[in-house]
């Protein structure tokens, strides 16, 4: 048998790769991970972590606008100074950067190293001069922005998720190119730190993943704060420079408009980071989406397992390192396990959140008719809400006409928290209606839930056969 360096080289240090390696160090293969930038990948250091350090400093800067709300006045109108807002998200990053240390992964008895590798064949890369052979490998380089092909653009200063956290000051005004989760995200922050923001997006509504009752709500709350948002709109031109840019949009109508602002953030999707890999050399296929899997996360080298942001088809760190466990699983485990979506879950961290599993009820009506039934339940209900002044929001549950859980979307406070009930339901192939018979804290979120499973319960029964028989003979 051909003796290797390793029994894996994972390609990739973000959450995809730190997962699968230490997935294979319990296997207890031994184990060298390349990363071509910074430990813990886009999440950490360009997406999750600093986006939500800069959503929750803008919440705070809304709250201090709202005190009278909670029975709180100021002597003097409050004024507020957003130079450290930046350098605050920063030290968030370094903070978490630093709880995966390049240290500690030695430590674990990984290899890791920094740099471009390319592929030679299908168990051999090199990186500087370095000849790394592997038996098993992970491809795991995740995801970067996609930069669209826009006239002028080219000339033209912008900024994406890669380079916006870098700013010392905000801007005083901003356009958003994209009305999806991270151009909503940002945008939505920057509104409420008093930047002049207006959202520019391609589809006649934002967030067209998203249940659309729900997005449409979402969309109207942030206009009342001042949100601009601009929908059924094409980026055609784009010019100016770091003091002034223009983007030109055209309507569906073909009229052209002009929206300026001193700077644009481009928020328009991922694209692969597979350039610079020779990937053909490997004999692994690829295409603009990424690289092709099988369902068992296996490339069509048949050592060489991928997933994450550069597999795809979900670009969530959660995705990748559910991906990754799989991967890692199927490339040294006989029993294989094949990807399985069926579950799939995320959140839009704005404020209020905007949580998802499952179908919406646009995908429910047109895989089941309607037979389906869709369950709403008012944060304006819950006590908990009343009390913390959070009471916009909304959960909707939908089943199937054997009454399984097919979706369940939330818009309000803590709803990626309080959606993962019922996802554990759903995964379990637990009832809805038996959800209310567990014990629930009060005063708390999960009324959401617990409620519309109350009354669906007591709606069944109601039309059970034997107690409406019962309910003749009682009377």
């Amino acid at each position: 048998m051909a003796k290797f360096d390793y029994d894996l080289l994972v390609l990739g240090g973000g959450a995809a790769g730190l997962v699968s390696s230490k997935v294979a160090l319990g296997f207890g293969k031994s184990v060298a991970v390349i990363e071509k930038g910074k430990l813990g990948g886009e999440c950490t250091n360009f997406g999750c972590i600093p986006s939500k350090a800069l959503i929750r400093t803008a919440k705070a800067a809304h709250e201090l606008k709202q005190l009278d709300t909670l029975g709180l006045t100021t002597e003097a109108p409050i004024a507020i100074n957003t130079g450290g807002v930046m350098r605050h998200v920063r030290s968030i990053v370094e903070k978490v950067y630093n709880t995966h240390l390049p240290a500690s992964f030695k430590a674990l008895g990984i290899d890791l190293s920094f740099g471009d590798p390319q592929f030679t064949d299908n168990r051999t890369v090199v990186m500087d001069g370095k000849v790394i052979t592997a038996n098993k490998i992970i491809i795991a380089t995740g995801s970067s922005p996609l930069i669209p092909a826009i006239e002028g653009i080219d000339k033209t200063p912008y900024l994406t998720n890669s380079t916006v956290f870098s700013l010392d000051t905000l801007p005083r005004s901003l356009v958003v190119l994209g009305g999806g989760p991270i151009g909503i995200e940002l945008a939505s922050a920057f509104n409420r730190l008093g930047v002049e923001t207006t959202v520019v997006e391609m589809f006649d509504r934002i967030l067209f993943r998203e249940d659309r009752e729900l997005a449409d709500m979402l969309a109207g709350k942030m206009r009342g704060e001042g949100l601009n948002i601009v929908t059924s709109a094409k980026a055609v031109k784009l010019s100016g420079d770091a003091s002034r840019i223009i983007l030109t949009v055209e309507t569906q109508d073909g009229q052209r408009k002009d929206i300026t602002a001193q700077s644009i953030f481009i928020a328009l999707g991922r694209k692969p980071n597979i350039d610079g890999l020779d990937l053909e050399k490997a004999g692994v296929r690829c295409n603009k989406n990424g690289i092709e899997v099988d369902e068992w996360l296996r490339t069509s080298a048949d050592n060489i397992y991928a997933c994450g942001d550069v597999a795809g088809p979900y670009r969530f760190s959660h995705m990748a390192e559910y991906q990754a466990i799989l991967a890692c699983s199927n490339a040294f485990l006989p029993i294989k396990r094949r990807a399985d979506y069926s579950d799939l879950i995320w959140c839009t961290f704005t404020d209020p959140e905007l949580a998802h599993a499952g179908l919406t009820e646009e995908e429910a009506r047109t895989a089941h008719g309607d037979a389906i039934k869709v369950l709403r339940f008012d944060y304006s209900k819950i006590d908990r809400a009343r009390t913390d002044i959070e009471e916009f929001g909304m959960s909707k549950i939908i089943l199937d006409k054997k009454g399984k859980i097919i979706g369940a979307h939330i818009l309000g406070m803590h709803a990626s928290e309080v959606l993962h009930e019922i996802q554990l339901a759903k995964h379990f192939n637990i009832p809805f209606e038996r959800i209310w018979q567990a014990i629930h804290l009060y005063p708390s979120y999960s009324d959401v839930i617990r409620q519309p499973s109350k009354y669906h319960y007591a709606a069944k029964m109601g039309n059970n056969p034997i107690i409406k028989l019962l309910k003749k003979v009682i009377r």
